[in-house]
């Protein structure tokens, strides 16, 4: 089956919930973020970079409000520490392959020494997350470096963001099934005025996948075993042209967190589920009182997003023949209509 055929969530007729999607329901319908990704394949390696951009980065403006939550810590999260002291970011996000995450945070501060307005500067706080893709590539030759980190910076571009087996997403494992990369956006009213929060994941997490509520057991429904996860994380940035601060930001990476649940995480003791929110807004951050929207707005585009991820990842044979089966899409429908969920619910009655 090939990629064009593997729907997202919204093509199964799976609704958005309270808010809206954006017009390509991706992180990048966030104006002025770009996403861009470097695929590594071979017969041993599935693994990749791929790299969240703000535009508002630049000689001008040299950090952006961000917030982090930290849903488990056993993780390898580049920078982690400044992130959470100063409320803000420097670079790009990058997300990879877990013992490459060090060689693709050095690629990352080259790159961006040699970026206008950097001439003098001595300090930097790259920020890159991982993932474990040790299943289906050799993660220990430590293949990601800084080649695959400047065509992923390259690449990032507006528009559809490729998901599923791409990127940083390549040799994940999420809920038995091939893993990947997911995104997915609302529009929400931040009082008087309208935003974008998008979300883009990089699954690799234990559980049981469930699609609006309706549980998709990989042992019940995969012709072959269900795939193993090693490393048990899972990476999560969200992005709003909301003005908030870094508390702020913070409160709605939480609620990131919180919507792995919704997809049948089950928080295992050796994860490491990490959400960074940033915030490209300009202005006087909102009242607190106006946030209730953007935090329910968030866990759905989350929710969404993690879906996708798999919905959208094709099988893939891996490191030593090992095998991450795809979650079969006509066993989706079928759950779904049953459960009179989506376009095809009314052909169940």
């Amino acid at each position: 089956m090939s990629m064009e055929s593997r729907p997202r969530a919204a093509e199964l007729g799976i609704p958005a919930g309270q808010f809206a999607r954006g017009v390509e329901n991706a992180i990048t319908d966030v104006p002025g973020i770009r996403v861009g990704h470097s695929t590594v394949q071979t017969e041993r390696l599935s693994t990749g970079v791929t790299a969240i951009v703000p535009d508002a980065l630049g000689p001008d403006r040299k950090s952006i409000p961000a917030g982090l939550s930290v849903g488990n810590g056993y993780g390898k999260l580049v920078g982690v520490s400044q992130l959470c002291e100063l409320g803000s970011i420097e670079t790009p996000v990058l997300l990879t392959s877990t013992l490459s995450a060090f060689r693709v945070a050095d690629a990352l501060v080259a790159y961006m020494l040699e970026q206008p307005g950097h001439e003098t500067t001595t300090t930097l706080n790259p920020v890159v997350g991982e993932t474990n893709d040790g299943f289906l590539s050799d993660i220990r030759s430590r293949p990601v470096g800084e080649a695959e980190v400047r065509a992923a910076l390259a690449a990032a571009d507006t528009g559809p963001v490729a998901e599923g087996g791409v990127g940083a997403g390549t040799g994940t494992v999420a809920l038995g099934y091939k893993g990947g990369i997911g995104t997915a956006s609302r529009i929400v009213g931040v009082g008087a005025t309208e935003y974008t929060v998008g979300a883009i994941v990089q699954s690799n997490y234990t559980g049981t996948l469930q699609l609006a509520g309706v549980p998709i057991p990989a042992a019940e429904v995969l012709p072959g075993e269900p795939a193993e996860t090693i490393g048990n994380s899972c990476m999560i940035v969200v992005a709003t042209d909301a003005p908030l601060d870094a508390r702020q930001l913070r409160r709605l990476a939480n609620r990131a967190v919180f919507a792995l649940r919704g997809t049948g995480s089950d928080f295992a003791q050796g994860s490491g589920d990490y959400a960074i929110s940033v915030s490209v807004g300009t202005g006087a951050p909102p009242s607190d009182d106006d946030l209730s929207p953007a935090f329910l707005a968030t866990m759905e585009a989350v929710e969404e997003a993690l879906v996708n991820s798999v919905l959208r990842a094709e099988t893939r044979v891996g490191f030593e023949g090992r095998t991450a089966h795809a979650v079969p899409i006509a066993e989706v429908r079928r759950r779904l209509a049953r459960a009179g969920i989506g376009a095809d619910s009314l052909l169940s009655r």
